[in-house]
């Protein structure tokens, strides 16, 4: 099963997110109080578990939810490989369209400060939310259709 590990949010732009118990996703726009939340088409991030753990592997053991600047921090799911236009159902509520996979690391990105190399240019994906909803730790992340 598919599910999220940890609900990631940052005031600010650039820097780590904290993990919080409970998120609220609105529609077309994001989840409340981050700080990449918009009218865009990257309202939430995605990355797996898996991933971070690769990074561990690479430099630092200091790595946590969050760190990759991820909303969404997710286990058992390759999110990297779902194709653009992929709907997400994270758990009763929300529903996520897959709108980019990957992205470029911008200059003086903390993560590749601490690191040396984030993974989240290559494996973390972006959203936009179709359905609002709340959204905790253990939700079942379902596939709804793959394009």
């Amino acid at each position: 099963m598919a599910k999220i590990i940890a609900v990631n949010i940052s005031e600010k732009k650039g820097t780590p997110k904290k993990s919080i118990q409970e998120g609220i996703m609105i529609e077309n726009f994001g989840l409340e109080g981050d700080a990449h939340a918009g009218k865009w088409h990257r309202q939430i991030s995605l990355l797996g578990i898996e991933s971070i753990e690769k990074a561990k592997g690479m430099r630092t053991d200091g790595l946590c939810h969050g760190v990759f600047a991820e909303n969404l921090t997710t286990e058992g799911i390759v999110l990297y490989t779902l194709p653009i236009g992929t709907k997400l159902k994270i758990g009763s509520e929300a529903i996520l369209e897959v709108t980019q996979i990957g992205k470029e690391c911008h200059e003086g990105c903390a993560v590749s400060k601490l690191v040396g190399q984030c993974v989240m240019p290559k494996e973390g994906i972006f959203a936009k939310v179709i359905q609002g909803g709340a959204v905790r730790p253990e939700d079942e992340i379902r596939i709804l259709n793959e394009q």
